[in-house]
């Protein structure tokens, strides 16, 4: 008898904190408050917040793939002059966040990229060719759905603006100031409608959530091509460990469409890359990301993260390069201005 009261009073103090935890609104105030440092527009703000985060990534390509099926240099020289072999993309990007109202947070996101690829000739000379710049600014607003009982919605929708350059160009053997391939520019040169939606959850040790976002495309651009529409879909899973440290697993689906039109300038029988038609593909991510979180002290309300994905599907649609691995470090730093006049 003894045992059976004290098995009941335990069933009864755990759905006590549970029910507890059910009525509270779900907070971002934790470790794992925010997502994995990869994901953007995860969570909004209380009226008169503002957030500055800065991240860098790092995306390493290497080798080509038709579909599901690797090809050597040797098999691409069989119809193009040019083999792409590698290509690191090095991101860093700025954002900020302001609550205009608790239930709408206004974001700007901008970033700079340098972009290199190695590439070999079919006459076996190896080069490589570099781009940077300022990419597109996105200006988006996050729109409070609900946010009860540790469960959050809210939706996205922005624009993307083109203050990237879709003209890069580098010296190669073959030309000098010669018109880079579709993946090394800056820009998609349009002006790119963006909307998105994302579901949080949490209990007392753990959170989870998931996002889909759509970014169209309006028109073609001023060199006659029109980037394919990109489609996401994530989510994620993460455990608080400490009142400052959470650990977090993540899947990312990704679909790209094709490039629709060609720029005239890029001879399509020079390298894969410059053909339109190899481009779209379908894409899962799995990786695994950290948050740290400083509640008090002199680094109060700054984040930490870190985050590292690996492909395990890549289904490439005609011949491109491979996405090997990405790596995502970054900060971000709130306050409520109001709060400290």
């Amino acid at each position: 008898m003894k045992k059976i009261t004290i098995c009941l009073y335990g069933i009864l103090l755990l759905y006590s904190k549970w029910t507890t935890a059910q009525e509270n609104p779900w907070t971002a105030n934790r470790p794992d408050g925010h997502a994995p440092i990869g994901i953007m527009g995860d969570h909004y703000h209380k009226k008169g917040e503002w957030m500055f985060s800065y991240r860098i990534m790092d995306m390493e390509m290497e080798g080509v793939r038709s579909g599901t099926l690797d090809i050597n240099s040797r098999g691409v020289h069989q119809n193009y002059m040019v083999a792409p072999k590698v290509m690191d993309m090095q991101m860093h990007m700025l954002g900020v966040m302001y609550a205009y109202s608790d239930g709408l947070t206004l974001m700007m996101m901008g970033n700079y990229s340098a972009l290199s690829m190695g590439l070999l000739s079919r006459m076996n000379v190896n080069f490589s060719t570099q781009s940077k710049g300022v990419g597109d600014l996105s200006l988006v607003g996050l729109i409070k759905l609900y946010n009860q009982n540790r469960k959050s919605i809210h939706l996205t929708v922005g624009i993307s603006i083109p203050t990237g350059s879709i003209d890069q160009k580098d010296d190669t053997p073959m030309m000098s100031n010669a018109p880079l391939a579709y993946p090394m520019q800056l820009s998609s040169g349009t002006w790119d409608p963006i909307i998105g939606f994302t579901y949080l959850g949490q209990s007392s040790l753990l959170s989870w959530g998931w996002q889909a976002n759509y970014k169209g495309r309006t028109g073609k651009n001023n060199n006659s091509y029109r980037l394919g529409n990109a489609f996401e879909a994530l989510g994620w899973g993460a455990v608080k460990l400490s009142q400052g440290w959470s650990f977090a697993a993540q899947f990312k689906y990704i679909n790209r469409r094709e490039i629709k039109g060609s720029y005239p300038t890029l001879n399509p029988m020079m390298m894969p890359l410059f053909d339109s038609k190899n481009s779209g593909k379908d894409q899962l991510n799995l990786g695994l990301s950290t948050n740290w979180y400083f509640p008090e002290g002199s680094l109060e309300n700054f984040r930490l993260g870190a985050s590292f994905e690996i492909p395990v599907v890549q289904n490439l649609k005609g011949i491109q390069m491979k996405v090997k691995s990405l790596l995502t470090f970054g900060l971000q730093y709130s306050f409520n201005a109001k709060k400290e006049e």
